[in-house]
């Protein structure tokens, strides 16, 4: 008799939030889903289980209407019979930052814990793609599992050894990260809906059980069959027991079970004693296959929402988080339940259907609004530790100006010393309101305030080349905690400068002062001598001729159609032909880009730009370069039909329209006088449809990889596709950026969330990054359109133009990347004593290889956590010295537990080793 085989059966419904419906459409079928399943588990105790899609915002959705009903889901939680977590939402992996993936596994652990216990069960069933360090991640959190639908091949039992990495012979594999963290990995190869609606009648339930006992066998590594009832917005399957009785009289040889996923875990396991599994490494991205369904190019769709995206995460966790640590540590408040909803609010636009930009048209508009909410909080949030902190630095080293002086303090929150140009707004003088004056005098006064004769200066008073705007009158407000609003009338100034070398996660003051005289006097429109000649000694400008940007690292020329080389000073190496715009028909969807057939792209190579200085500064410039560009308007009016005919996208035979518009371009190059990388900020006017807008950075390297910042790991990926790819466009994910090097050179293009980017099989390894990508559908499985997803109108695109030598980690190239993620904060302070020196650091590391991520207080204990990780496969050191009151350091991980003690060096040195591609927290209790 053969072996009997278990056929797990698991109730669940893949939860989409919003999609092919706007989120309230969506959101009244989950209340009658989850309804039905409360009155179901009540009235059937056969009907065993539930599994609410390894997400807890959907008990957040279900409760704010049924509230009434908290008491029933809560039972059925605590009593085994619904699973919940470990996610807040399921993300998309790529489009999200790496620590937003972490807020997301925190937020649905923390709120799983409130109802029952956490499924340890690392859920990816729709997930576009998975990045290589979830294995980690899962491992971290203490999951030793992965469920997912996509990324890996399987081949089944006529393949019994894999012959490649990303190919698994059965369902059942071993992943592995690049730092060897291993998890078992449950490929849904039959889908996550391969047993749903399980049919009760006889005949029926023959031919269901005959095809999918078959399709599961032929894949599964045990003789424990899984089978998903259920799918996207499956309504529950109330009969699922009756019908698995009819399943065990049609197959007594197989153990029909109302299972759930930790008792198919546990069973697999057992199973597999002995046996051997595949083993897939690295990331999971469909890499082997035609390259027609791996959906990459959501990462291009709607590109204006993975801008609110990166701007979002930004200011959450690169901004609010750190200076809400150093407020707390000087007096302020750490807003735990602020950070919370904003972040939550943030997650709500991360499923792999929202922040992908494929859906319906209402879904992306109710987007902007969350992004706008968050971001909203996390600036309140950044305002009060500003208050605080301001309050608390010590610029009493100001007060030799007199009582004009206006301090202000730069912060650098991201994780390296920092130098670049920053802008501030300061009132120069302030008239209350209150005071009672007619508000004719007020005015007079603040017109009548005199801002010449003044300069800048540093905590050492040495002066700093300044632009200054005068801003005139304005309208300003307090809003004290204990009295009512302060409304007031002001005189506003912009100033414009280079701050240097600011502490990471640190800060550096400065102050706009009359200058002093030799004997201490207020001296009106005079400096000291030596502070005249500091300032001489400053280059009088960047610009060199009409068309030249120049510092000490980079060159940059402007030729006559906008297109430009770059120099790199100290490598040698000449950079040609960069900043050219491709234009290429796109007859595909939201999901995937589709050129049409026989297309030749359309570049503004050799097309006549207008070229002008724009900005000429001691420590900035900048070039304009403006092109009226005819392109095709739109596609034929054959896609429609194909559309509505729903022709699958590559067999499309569409092309682009006849007729043109004119698509307005705008670049701004900007070079600052200490940067290491030229930014490059494009305007778009685009009044054309079906298409894609690229800019094309050829690296002219010799190179046959390249690698791309992920999530925490900078991958390294080949440039030329599988053999089985068939897809003519190579595009890929990206988060911050992209490196292609030669021996010993190379170039990093980093960008503010733009995604999507291709290594042209060119001869010149051209870095082609997608700033527009222009679709009228959502596409999969029926006729959706989606005109917003047209992006007509002005849209932006910000990238920053790397050179370096060597590799772009020990170069710095990666950190100035990261770092340009980052935005500046800057704010006026008063004239006072206070416990922040003029110059501060809360941490001082090195750590050769590692990159920063993040610095938050934990929400239990009050520790202050802080994360690196290794950007490459060889171990370093981490040494860490803190200027924070710690008790004691120890390990942690991304849930934030308290692991091992360390024990610092010295005074307050503490030095870790770093594995190849390891993410590590370190925990400080503070005294």
């Amino acid at each position: 008799m053969t072996k009997q085989q278990t056929a797990h059966i698991i109730s669940h419904t893949h939860w989409d939030r919003e999609w092919y419906l706007p989120y309230e459409r969506h959101h009244i079928r989950l209340i009658e889903l989850v309804d039905t399943l409360l009155d179901t588990l009540e009235q059937n105790p056969d009907f065993r289980s539930f599994f609410f899609d390894g997400q807890t915002i959907i008990i957040e959705d279900y409760l704010q209407v049924r509230p009434e009903n908290r008491e029933r889901l809560v039972r059925q939680i605590r009593e085994g019979r619904i699973f919940i977590g470990p996610w807040y939402i399921l993300q998309d992996a790529y489009l999200t930052s790496p620590e937003a993936n972490v807020r997301n596994l925190q937020l649905g652990h923390q709120d799983a814990a409130v109802y029952g216990e956490v499924s340890k069960i690392g859920y990816f069933p729709d997930t576009f793609g998975l990045t290589g360090q979830i294995p980690q991640l899962m491992q971290q959190a203490g999951i030793t599992n992965a469920f997912f639908g996509r990324g890996v091949k399987p081949t089944g039992f006529n393949n019994m050894v894999s012959d490649d990495g990303y190919e698994s012979s059965f369902s059942e594999l071993v992943w592995e990260g690049p730092d060897g963290s291993q998890v078992l990995g449950i490929l849904f190869a039959n889908w996550y809906s391969n047993g749903n609606e399980v049919p009760v009648d006889e005949e029926e339930a023959r031919r269901f059980w005959e095809r999918k006992l078959g399709d599961a066998r032929q894949y599964a590594a045990t003789d424990q069959l899984l089978f998903m009832n259920g799918c996207d917005h499956q309504p529950l399957q109330t009969d699922l027991p009756e019908a698995i009785r009819m399943a065990e009289k049609l197959h007594p040889e197989v153990n029909f079970v109302h299972s759930n996923f930790p008792d198919y875990i546990r069973a697999v396991e057992a199973s597999l004693a002995g046996r051997s599994l595949s083993t897939v490494k690295g990331e999971l991205r469909s890499q082997r296959t035609d390259g027609w369904g791996t959906l990459v190019n959501t990462a291009s769709a709607r590109v204006y929402l993975k801008q609110l995206n990166q701007r979002g995460q930004a200011m959450l966790e690169k901004v609010a988080e750190p200076l809400a640590v150093i407020a707390k540590l000087h007096g302020g408040e750490y807003p735990h339940h602020l950070l919370d909803y904003a972040w939550k609010t943030l997650l709500q636009n991360h499923p792999h259907d929202s922040i992908c930009g494929c859906s319906v048209d209402e879904v992306h508009r109710e987007m902007v609004t969350r992004f706008d909410k968050s971001y909203h909080t996390a600036e309140g949030i950044v305002e009060g530790s500003i208050q605080a902190i301001t309050a608390a630095v010590d610029t009493s080293g100001f007060a030799a100006y007199g009582e004009e002086a206006l301090p202000l303090i730069v912060t650098n929150t991201s994780g390296w010393s920092r130098t670049g140009t920053v802008t501030v707004e300061l009132d120069a003088a302030r008239q209350y309101l209150r005071d009672g004056l007619p508000l004719d005098e007020n005015a007079r006064r603040m017109k009548a305030v005199e801002l010449d004769g003044r300069v800048l200066v540093d905590e050492q008073g040495q002066p700093i080349p300044c632009t200054v705007e005068d801003l005139g009158l304005s309208f300003g407000y307090d809003l004290p905690d204990d009295r009512f609003r302060q409304p007031y009338s002001c005189r506003k100034v912009r100033l414009t400068f280079e701050a240097a070398a600011v502490p990471a996660l640190g800060l550096r003051t400065y102050a706009w002062v009359r200058p002093l005289g030799a004997n201490g006097a207020d001296v009106a429109g005079s400096a000291p001598a030596a502070n005249l000649e500091a300032m001489a000694s400053v280059p009088a400008s960047l610009v060199h001729g009409a068309r030249v940007l120049e510092n000490d690292t980079l060159r940059v020329e402007v030729m006559a159609d906008g297109s430009f080389t770059l120099e790199h000073k100290p490598s040698g190496k000449i950079y040609r032909d960069l900043g050219v715009y491709e234009n290429t028909g796109d007859i595909g969807n939201e999901y995937m880009y589709r050129q049409p057939a026989g297309e030749v792209p359309l570049t503004t190579l050799g097309l006549n730009a207008d070229i002008a200085v724009i900005e000429d500064t001691p420590y900035r410039a900048s070039i304009e370069i403006a092109h009226e560009w005819e392109i095709p308007a739109s596609a034929d009016a054959l896609l429609e039909e194909e559309q509505r005919a729903l022709v699958y996208y590559p067999e499309r035979l569409a092309q682009r329209a006849a007729a043109t518009v004119t698509l307005k371009l705008r670049t701004v190059l900007r070079l600052e006088r200490s940067g290491q990388g030229l930014e490059v900020k494009s305007y778009i006017d685009n009044a054309a449809k079906d298409h894609r807008l690229r800019m094309l950075f050829p690296a002219d390297l010799a190179a046959a990889s390249h690698r791309v910042d992920s999530m925490f790991e900078l991958a390294e990926r080949p440039n030329e596709p599988a053999p089985e790819w068939q897809n003519p466009s190579n595009a890929q994910h990206q988060q911050c950026f992209v490196d292609v090097a030669g021996e010993n050179v190379g170039l990093t293009v980093a960008n503010l969330g733009l995604h999507e980017y291709e290594i042209l099989r060119d001869g010149r390894n051209t870095i082609a990054v997608t700033l527009l990508r222009s679709v009228g559908e959502m596409g999969d499985w029926g006729w959706f359109p989606t005109p917003e997803a047209q992006c007509l109108g002005e849209q932006t695109a910000d990238l920053l133009l790397l050179p370096h030598s060597g590799d772009a980690v020990t170069s710095g190239a990666a950190a100035a990347a990261y770092q340009f993620q980052i935005p500046w904060t800057c704010a006026q302070a008063e004239v006072h004593a206070g416990s922040i020196p003029a110059v501060y650091s809360a941490v001082h590391w090195s750590g050769g290889t590692a990159a920063f991520s993040s610095m938050k207080l934990n929400k239990e204990r009050g520790d202050v956590l802080l994360r690196w990780f290794n950007l490459t496969a060889e171990p370093c050191e981490l040494e860490l010295e803190s200027a924070l009151p710690a008790a004691a350091f120890y390990t942690s991980n991304i849930l934030e537990a308290e692991g091992e003690e360390l024990q610092p060096e010295g005074n307050a040195s503490l030095k870790l080793p770093l594995g190849g591609h390891e993410i590590t927290t370190v925990g400080i209790r503070l005294r």
